[in-house]
């Protein structure tokens, strides 16, 4: 079978699933999904796997999540990058609303593998050097800026954000660039992080392109608003 007529399959057979429960939705999810979305970008399935994880983490849909997730990993992404996108997912969204996706996660795909914390220093300047190369050299000594009100916040960001989750491997940079973009536009109220780290993405050589492709495919997902909040943001930074 094709790329495309298994991705079109898949998506149907997910598109039937959820309309179970209510099947005069399914039609039009399934025609909407298999006719209108997926043939109007050339993401491969690997990419559009990632992107639908965050949007579906990003949105809380833990439901849709649990029914996805076995077909995303059966041609898409892989155990280990679904866990990473999660793990990421804990910096912009908190433990508490990562916490069932996780759970769902280990179930269907099994236990991650065990991991340790690095030392204060090495979170601190792997973190300040992964927001050097996605942000630019105006980053450095970033730890230590801010006031009463975001010093800590500035200096966990270094080394928490950046220092903990985006120097794992895995995935690169600009993968996890997109990953963020995809969590801050599902969530929604998080347009000048959203509008920030659209730029990021643009830097690190996610073009313009590439990230209405990202959305586009995660429409369905997080519905029209949201989407046109990050059109809006892709549009914008493409301008500067």
């Amino acid at each position: 079978m094709e790329d495309d007529e298994m991705s079109k399959t898949s998506d149907k057979t997910l598109g039937k699933e959820v309309g179970f429960l209510n099947p005069a939705l399914s039609a039009v999810l399934d025609n909407f999904l298999s006719e209108d979305v997926l043939p109007s970008t050339s993401l491969d399935e690997r990419t559009r796997g990632i992107a639908v994880v965050s949007v579906l983490v990003g949105s809380q849909s833990s439901d849709y999540f649990e029914v996805a997730l076995p077909r995303i990993v059966e041609s898409g992404p892989s155990a280990a990058e679904v866990r990473e996108v999660l793990y990421q997912a804990v910096a912009y969204m908190g433990i508490g609303r990562v916490y069932p996706f996780l759970k769902i996660a280990d179930r269907i795909l099994g236990a991650g593998g065990e991991g340790s914390a690095a030392d204060e220093t090495e979170r601190l300047e792997r973190g300040e050097r992964a927001q050097i190369e996605i942000f630019g050299a105006q980053m450095k000594g970033f730890a230590d800026s801010g006031d009463a009100f975001s010093g800590n916040i500035n200096k966990w960001l270094v080394k928490n954000c950046f220092g903990d989750y985006y120097t794992r491997g895995v995935l690169s940079y600009a993968e996890r660039e997109m990953v963020t973009f995809c969590l801050l536009a599902a969530q929604g109220g998080c347009e000048p992080q959203l509008k920030s780290h659209t730029a990021a993405n643009l830097r690190v050589g996610n073009s313009a392109a590439f990230l209405v492709d990202v959305i586009t495919q995660c429409m369905p997902y997080i519905g029209y608003p949201r989407t046109l909040n990050a059109i809006a943001a892709i549009r914008e930074a493409a301008a500067k």
